[in-house]
């Protein structure tokens, strides 16, 4: 992990908050974990996903933008369907991701993806 704080053992390994997986999608939180407990990160997309009938791509962006304090969280989703988003508040996030047919997107910084 880039910067990490010493001292610090690991992200949020906690179901529901830095984990989360059902029958519509799967989440991985990392960053600030107190935050990500703080707002049950992982388990509110698929709540957002479940509950308010939000995409693939409002679902993330919904959690992260409105319910995490910038500079807190970012987010690896995988849906049902195979296809992968990846959402953040900080100012970069190192992320790759590759399907099957061959189409592959690596970033840093914020793009429109």
């Amino acid at each position: 992990m880039v910067n990490k704080m010493v001292g610090k053992i690991g992200d949020t390994p906690i179901i529901g908050s830095g984990t989360y997986a059902n029958n519509l999608c799967a989440v991985s939180a990392t960053d600030k974990g107190e935050a990500i407990i703080r707002h049950t990160v992982a388990r509110d997309v698929a709540a957002v996903m479940e509950f308010k009938g939000l995409s693939l791509k409002e679902a993330p962006s919904c959690v992260v933008e409105e319910c995490v304090p910038r500079g807190n969280v970012r987010l690896i989703v995988v849906f049902a369907s195979g296809k992968v988003t990846m959402s953040f508040n900080t100012t970069g996030m190192f992320r790759a991701s590759a399907t099957e047919d061959g189409y592959s997107h690596i970033g840093i910084w914020t793009s429109v993806e």
